[in-house]
């Protein structure tokens, strides 16, 4: 198994990155979207499912390309990285998130430290988000026992479909959501509301766990062995 330095330097370089991503494609968005959200949110999804596919196909095979703490506890559940380990990844994904963001600013020449005033607070999108990270870890364990090749493309794929039917667009991910409390700009989410939006995600991943457990032990698929 690959020490534990390197995988949370994979952790760290993959969580920035994709943070940089999101919060820097929403500001050009909403530069260059001339005040169409709708034109805007779309060129805010698209680099940020093109780079969860490039991020965990390079870094998947150092870290397991979590960058996510709802799919680190996912994998802590199903008992396939300890608890010492995990807590390491969380911790890693929380601070590199805030320092994607904080390179996002400075790229846009914006100011560095800024609190999100934008509102997130409807049970729609407490909803959403459960529904996004169940949908996110989902895809991850079925797919991963049936063709791990594939892990990277059905991931980006989900989240940039997420975007899209869910009403919060699919932040999925605690990491994701604290470090866009950080950004006062389009893909940001007002502090007070992140509590709630981390709290079903938490569940939406646990509940994945459940059903994918389920699944694999009453149907596993020829040739994949069940994930216990």
């Amino acid at each position: 198994m690959m020490d534990l330095s390197r995988r949370l330097a994979a952790e760290a370089m993959g969580t920035a990155f994709l943070l940089a991503a999101v919060v820097g494609s929403g500001i050009m968005a909403e530069q260059l979207a001339g005040g169409n959200v709708g034109l805007a949110l779309l060129c805010n999804t698209i680099p940020t499912g093109a780079i969860l596919f490039v991020l965990i196909t390079m870094l998947g095979p150092i870290s397991g390309a979590h960058f996510n703490p709802a799919v680190t506890v996912a994998f802590l559940l199903r008992k396939e990285i300890s608890k010492t380990d995990s807590a390491a990844y969380v911790g890693v994904q929380i601070l590199a998130g805030l320092a994607g963001v904080l390179l996002a600013h400075a790229m846009f020449d914006q100011a560095l430290g800024q609190v999100s005033q934008k509102v997130r607070a409807s049970p729609g999108q407490w909803i959403s988000e459960a529904v996004a990270t169940f949908g996110l870890v989902t895809t991850i364990m079925l797919t991963i026992a049936s063709r791990p090749a594939a892990v990277a493309t059905s991931v980006a794929l989900f989240i940039t479909s997420a975007y899209w039917f869910t009403a919060s667009t699919s932040f999925a991910n605690p990491a994701v959501t604290i470090a866009r409390a950080a950004s006062d700009t389009f893909a940001g989410i007002r502090p007070a509301d992140a509590p709630a939006f981390i709290l079903a995600q938490l569940l939406g991943a646990v509940l994945a766990i459940f059903v994918t457990r389920h699944l694999l032990v009453r149907n596993p698929v020829p040739g994949c062995a069940p994930a216990e």
